[in-house]
């Protein structure tokens, strides 16, 4: 019965796609984790760790990545103008080069106040630029007009998937294990995921055979599949694919007339093999098919300032490209972003840093190359000692680094922990990721967040944060847990 002087909203009357909603990066691990810190700031001593590593989730800042020197300097003249006012000020005593204050220009005469709303997709100055980023990129043209900013690449995400699905029966094929923005975008839509498993034997690869499989029994069931994620480089596995995985993506997505959604916010953060953009293979199968026959295959394309060398994730900069999409449609997705009014333009102004860094001969490219390469080796330093302690440890696999900013191991834990689990109503992982970070502060994400072979384990961690120290108290924790549940 209701009354007046009770609450309108319960957790049992809210939109039940929210509810059903999971975000594991950002869950129960992730909200104990801050606990942790908030009881050590307050001086609590009966915690057995003196500092809490984030390692759920790619956020190199927090875990000590530091800005590009560049990227920061042009931001704060764009931030405070005022400051062009002392050139001599800025390039003799703070260290600023003349490059610097030339972009920040630039900026003001193109862009315009960053406390001002831009076009809702993104600044045309910025666009051009993206576009021209793009042609250097992949050897092809790209036109402005199909590039939009958005808040990160999450936003872009939204968006798109927004405008695919218009029921329950549409499905989006996602990988697994997968990043799981797409499968808690679908489920808030209340549209279907259609899973695909990448096969953990060939490094986390793509086989086109298991989409076929996916897509058919999707199609079977009754569901429109009208769109397949590729997220490449991988979250959580790291891994690049080849050209001709991604033809063969391409020539099922032009068969089945599926929208290509290609999730390349990792492209810089390769450790082995090479980053090959879907745009460039999917320009070239229309170089060599004159006839036409790729020219309604729908690609959009995603890049971000959070991930790579920038890092940036609190500014939220990114941007998507549309191929190929029809007109009235792409006016229907200007609609969509309008209403949000625009990305954020600090955040534009870096995507547009990104995308155009200082070039050789310029005043400040070799304090960038320097920044940027040391950041690189930095990463896969802690990539390759974090892997070689996996390979030390009992019951644990886990492949060579390949990229991103995560490693995604097998755990192979005794029956006694999944008993354990099971009275604690948790998952095996889940049970061993929340005893690890009340070991040892460290917190990561278990593996049925992004989706796992059944009767399968595995957990994600990033690689970001700085020192050793972590990795041996993981290495140590799991000695102790291994023989506990023995």
């Amino acid at each position: 019965m209701s009354s007046s002087n009770s609450r309108r909203l319960n957790i049992d009357n809210i939109n039940p796609h929210v509810r059903a909603a999971k975000y594991a990066v950002r869950g129960e691990l992730a909200v104990k984790s801050e606990e942790f810190r908030a009881a050590l700031l307050r001086g609590t001593s009966d915690i057995p760790f003196s500092q809490v590593i984030s390692a759920n989730i790619g956020n190199p800042q927090q875990l000590d990545q530091k800005p590009i020197t560049f990227f920061r300097q042009v931001l704060s003249l764009l931030e405070n103008p005022l400051l062009l006012e002392h050139e001599d000020v800025l390039i003799n005593h703070l260290g600023y080069k003349t490059d610097v204050i030339e972009r920040a220009k630039w900026f003001l005469k193109n862009v315009g106040s960053v406390g001002a709303y831009s076009a809702s997709n993104g600044a045309p100055a910025i666009r051009q630029h993206i576009a021209e980023f793009l042609e250097r990129r992949d050897g092809f043209p790209a036109n402005w007009q199909d590039i939009y900013l958005s808040a990160g690449a999450s936003s872009g995400v939204n968006t798109l998937l927004h405008i695919i699905c218009a029921d329950e029966k549409s499905g989006i094929l996602v990988p697994i294990p997968q990043y799981p923005l797409y499968t808690a975008s679908l489920s808030i839509l209340n549209a279907t995921c259609v899973p695909y498993l990448l096969d953990e034997s060939k490094n986390w690869g793509t086989d086109i055979n298991t989409i076929k499989e996916s897509y058919q029994k999707a199609k079977d069931a009754g569901v429109d599949t009208r769109a397949i994620v590729i997220i490449n480089p991988g979250n959580p596995t790291g891994a690049s694919l080849s050209e001709e995985d991604i033809r063969a993506v391409l020539e099922f997505a032009r068969q089945e007339r599926l929208v290509v959604l290609a999730d390349e916010v990792y492209q810089t953060n390769v450790f082995i093999g090479e980053f090959i953009s879907f745009k460039r293979v999917l320009r070239q199968l229309q170089k060599e098919n004159p006839d036409g026959k790729y020219d309604c295959v729908e690609l959009a394309s995603l890049h971000s300032v959070s991930k790579g060398m920038v890092g940036e994730c609190g500014h939220r900069g990114g941007y998507f490209e549309l191929v190929n999409f029809d007109p009235e449609v792409q006016a229907e997705i200007y609609k969509f972003v309008s209403i949000m009014l625009c990305a954020p333009v600090i955040g534009q102004c870096l995507v547009e840093l990104m995308v155009n860094p200082p070039k050789p001969g310029e005043p400040s490219y070799e304090l960038y190359q320097k920044e940027y390469r040391g950041i690189y080796e930095g990463m896969r330093e802690r990539a390759n000692a974090l892997h070689k302690a996996f390979e030390q440890m009992e019951g644990v696999e886990c492949g060579a680094p390949q990229g991103a900013m995560y490693l995604f191991p097998t755990i192979n834990l005794p029956p006694k922990a999944a008993e354990a689990a099971a009275k604690e109503g948790r998952t095996p992982d889940e049970f061993y990721c929340m005893k690890l970070l009340e070991a040892t502060g460290v917190c990561v994400v278990p593996g049925s967040g992004f989706g796992q072979k059944e009767g399968s384990l595995h957990f994600r961690t990033t690689f970001l944060a700085p020192g050793t120290e972590w990795v041996g108290s993981i290495v140590k924790f799991h000695k102790e847990f291994m023989d506990q549940y023995r």
